[in-house]
């Protein structure tokens, strides 16, 4: 049996879409020029190298989860890697996307030699072997059961696959590498696309799984045609700041577990370290409080994260500023508003300062409460509790919303300590953790008054930021 095609037909280079006549932008990826012409082809029928059998039947043994030894990775990819799947992990340069991998080379080859496993094959096409060497030394990542190979041409990395027959790959990184039947330069479009489509391959021939290393460009997407991250099956950003030791790496893709869990991770002297409870890096260690800071709880993802925030409010010399770090800007100037208009403070002529500690990012509406009680308490030269976090968002009428995952953020904040939660009044039906008192509130008046001794004109009047409420 023979099927022949009609006419020529056009794909686009970057995400594979197909047409039967040229357009100048594809509808699937808007990329402009990337369609390439393709003659008719006539496909012959051949015999199928295994006969179709029922689902009920195909076993999924030799499809569990592998943990690598680094649980906070294990837990973005869903409890490990799968023989045969390909993961892209993509990040800016120096966020440490080789010093990340490397660990779990070397762990994973730990593991392969306590159980008779053949060895872990790293390729380097950045770096040569001299250089991955002193990286090891100084993570601690030194095996025998690691092997390492500088390379940078397709079919010699194929050969080393061959002749080790590894039990995983790591390639740092996807666009250093190079096809010779392939025209064009590595990194470019077709390169790229044919590397990526060989590492499948080989995964899917030999059980393998694959760890491709990606780079990003300046926007932050991943480097070279949109179809390599429709080829592998798990991809991971790699993400972080240059000026906080804090690593995040989140799963965008994941054809075996779930997209919204987080990994924390914590660039150090000698590597990256995982970071089980990264609450300290968020969370002032003072042993006293002071005016103008106040906690919430994210999430990222799944995990709850707690941010503290923190405000402050001077006197301007010229056109008031907004600054902010960490947070929103936007919700910042909403934020500021609600607290003229609601809580009675003039904040006119003055410059408005927003941050989080320890580089936290709290983006999200649950952050609202938080920061106009960071505000207000910085206004007031009242200190919140050290005990107490603020969880909700504020509408432009003062009123306190509920917010996704409210039961997971108060789980944690009780085993991070916290005694106080300044809730909105839908809290009632969650379940409440021993040793955390929830304070309701139904607006931002409310909340002020049930965290900071401030006297009150009326129960929806402005408060008196000016006087105290007297013992």
């Amino acid at each position: 049996m023979s099927i022949k095609t009609k006419g020529h037909t056009f794909t686009c280079s970057e995400c594979g879409w197909t047409t039967t006549k040229w357009v100048g932008r594809c509808p699937q990826c808007q990329a402009w020029g990337s369609f390439e012409e393709a003659a008719p082809v006539t496909r012959h029928a051949l015999a199928p190298s295994s006969p179709a059998q029922p689902i009920t039947d195909v076993s999924s043994a030799a499809s569990l989860k592998q943990p690598t030894g680094v649980a906070e990775f294990d837990r973005v990819l869903g409890g490990g890697l799968v023989p045969g799947a390909v993961v892209l992990l993509a990040g800016e340069p120096g966020v440490g996307k080789s010093t990340l991998l490397l660990d779990v080379a070397a762990r994973t080859a730990e593991r392969a030699a306590s159980a008779h496993l053949p060895p872990v094959l790293y390729v380097s096409g950045e770096e040569s072997a001299a250089q991955v060497r002193l990286r090891a030394e100084r993570i601690g990542a030194l095996h025998p059961h690691l092997h390492l190979a500088a390379e940078t041409d397709l079919a010699r990395i194929l050969g080393h696959v061959a002749e080790t027959q590894p039990s995983l790959l790591v390639v740092d990184s996807v666009q250093t590498i190079s096809d010779d039947s392939v025209d064009g330069i590595a990194g470019g479009t077709s390169q790229v696309r044919s590397v990526a489509a060989a590492m499948v391959t080989i995964a899917k021939k030999n059980n393998l799984p694959v760890v491709l290393v990606g780079h990003v460009t300046k926007d932050g997407s991943i480097a070279g045609p949109r179809i390599l991250e429709h080829l592998v099956d798990v991809v991971c950003q790699f993400e972080g700041d240059k000026h906080s030791p804090l690593r995040m790496v989140r799963a965008i893709k994941n054809r075996y577990g779930p997209t919204d869990e987080v990994g924390c991770f914590e660039l150090v002297d000698n590597g990256i370290v995982g970071l089980a409870d990264p609450s300290g890096l968020f969370l002032s260690a003072r042993t006293h409080t002071v005016p103008g800071t106040c906690a919430t709880m994210t999430l990222e993802g799944r995990r709850p994260m707690p941010v503290e925030i923190q405000g402050l409010a001077v006197p301007s010399a010229g056109s008031p500023r907004r600054t902010t770090s960490g947070v929103d800007s936007s919700r910042v100037a909403m934020m500021v508003a609600v607290a003229q208009a609601r809580l009675g403070f003039s904040l006119d002529h003055a410059d408005v300062f927003v941050s989080t500690v320890g580089g936290a990012h709290a983006t999200e509406p649950a952050a609202d409460v938080a920061i106009v009680l960071a505000l207000a308490s910085a206004q007031l030269e009242l200190p919140v509790a050290p005990a107490v976090i603020a969880i909700g968002e504020v509408s432009l009428t003062g009123e306190l919303r509920p917010v996704t995952g409210l039961q997971q953020r108060l789980a944690e904040a009780a085993r991070l300590g916290f005694t106080t939660a300044v809730v909105p009044p839908h809290a009632q039906n969650v379940h409440i953790p021993n040793g955390l008192t929830l304070r309701t509130c139904d607006d931002i008046v409310s909340a002020l008054q049930s965290v900071l001794p401030v006297a009150l004109a009326g129960s929806h009047q402005p408060a008196t930021a000016s006087l105290p409420m007297q013992h």
